[in-house]
């Protein structure tokens, strides 16, 4: 339907969680949320198909999308939550045992002819990194900046370890499907989740067992996007999130609400909404 439902390898996990082939995954009959949303589940400028049916990863997007005057929701979970359940021991280490911090910087997007980059104070961020974290810091780049030398360099240049999970890929080109892997296993090793801002994978952070920080300079995005509120709303709705020692409690259960664990679905029933069923 879209290829956005490939980002991250999303619709791929979905279809091996269903007992499919997950090189070449199924058609997806609609829109597949590829990431945590303070809106409708897509950006406000997303063009729809009409009649298409739109997969979020939880009932608030839902109702958003209501309020909206947009129908045809159905709530199915996180696809990382499918994951987390089809790699249950994938890089895991006894929370006891693990160490440092996983760091998040905000990252632009890119997409042949558009896109968007982050401005921001890199080295003001850092001294604020250092002052906060007691234990080693590995950077995490998104592919928009770990491909700017003079963004990576920086991180590098500072003492820590920076890395990229690899790419979303666009029209069904460069997906790399191991995006999320890499992830999870990335965040069941560390003992602290942080970023600049309120994102997905502060929420994948902390349903792999993380502790979450977020602070730091939130940086500008080029273009962004007013309509949803920005920063200003996010402070709003999810103060609970935000700062250097969060309570970890509150940040597990609105995590179990923003990835929609009580939503999670068997596979016949998710082969039967997504009318994957074969048919004879």
């Amino acid at each position: 339907m879209h290829h956005h439902n490939w980002y991250y390898g999303q619709q791929h996990i979905l279809a091996r969680y269903c007992g499919l082939p997950d090189d070449f995954p199924p058609r997806l009959p609609g829109y597949l949320q590829h990431g945590w949303n303070v809106g409708c589940g897509w950006n406000p400028v997303h063009e729809f198909f009409d009649g298409a049916w739109r997969f979020v990863w939880s009932d608030a997007p839902r109702r958003r999308g209501h309020s909206l005057g947009r129908r045809d929701y159905s709530v199915i979970g996180a696809p990382m939550l499918y994951l987390m359940d089809l790699e249950p021991d994938l890089g895991r280490v006894p929370l006891q045992e693990r160490k440092g911090t996983l760091w998040f910087l905000f990252h632009g997007w890119d997409a042949p002819g558009i896109g968007a980059k982050i401005h921001g104070d890199h080295q003001r961020l850092i001294d604020e990194i250092k002052e906060t974290e007691t234990e080693p810091v590995t950077i995490s780049l998104y592919y928009t900046e770990f491909d700017r030398p003079e963004v990576r360099r920086v991180y590098e240049d500072a003492g820590f370890e920076v890395i990229c999970f690899g790419t979303r890929g666009w029209n069904y080109e460069g997906t790399d499907r191991q995006f999320l892997y890499k992830q999870l296993k990335a965040f069941r090793g560390f003992k602290r989740v942080a970023s600049n801002r309120l994102a997905t994978a502060i929420f994948y952070g902390v349903a792999a067992g993380c502790e979450p920080a977020v602070y730091g300079d939130a940086m500008e995005l080029e273009g962004d996007n007013p309509l949803f509120g920005g920063q200003t709303r996010i402070s709003r709705l999810w103060p609970e999130l935000l700062g250097k020692d969060i309570d970890l409690a509150a940040a597990r259960a609105i995590t179990d609400d923003e990835l929609g664990k009580r939503f999670l679905m068997p596979p016949a029933e998710m082969r039967m909404l997504f009318d994957w069923n074969q048919r004879d």
